[in-house]
């Protein structure tokens, strides 16, 4: 029903916005997913990874601005490329990736200003010097 997606909607975005919110909630999509065998355990990883990367990338409806969304998210979106646990690192990064190249498509500005040059800072730190 309607009412039910917009609940679910709104529940989704005010928990994205919070901080850490990003990491819970792709935990929470992706919570036991990984450790399939075979070629077709791995395609179905990856099209769960890419869904939830592309829900990431859109600004919600509730959010005030795409700017704000883009300020507030973006940094977790980084964090998870740092994620330490081995098993569940691969499916982050994979989200990660997905959800930068998508809000890349989509938005180049702010992704350049909130994902790609904090992401190349190191390495143009490091090309200064």
């Amino acid at each position: 029903p309607a009412w039910l997606q917009r609940l679910c909607g709104h529940l989704l975005s005010e928990r994205l916005l919070r901080p850490g919110g990003v990491q819970a909630v792709v935990r929470g999509v992706l919570e036991g997913t990984e450790g399939g065998v075979g070629a077709e355990a791995a395609a179905l990883d990856w099209k769960k990874c890419d869904a939830v990367g592309k829900i990431l990338a859109a600004c919600p409806q509730q959010c005030l601005s795409l700017q704000d969304y883009y300020r507030l998210v973006c940094p977790q979106i980084l964090d998870l490329l740092h994620i330490q646990d081995k098993v569940a690192a691969r499916q982050f990064q994979r989200v990660a990736t997905t959800t930068l190249l998508t809000m890349a498509r989509e938005q180049p500005q702010l992704a350049e200003r909130h994902l790609l040059q904090p992401l190349l800072a190191p390495l143009r730190r490091c090309s200064e010097g």
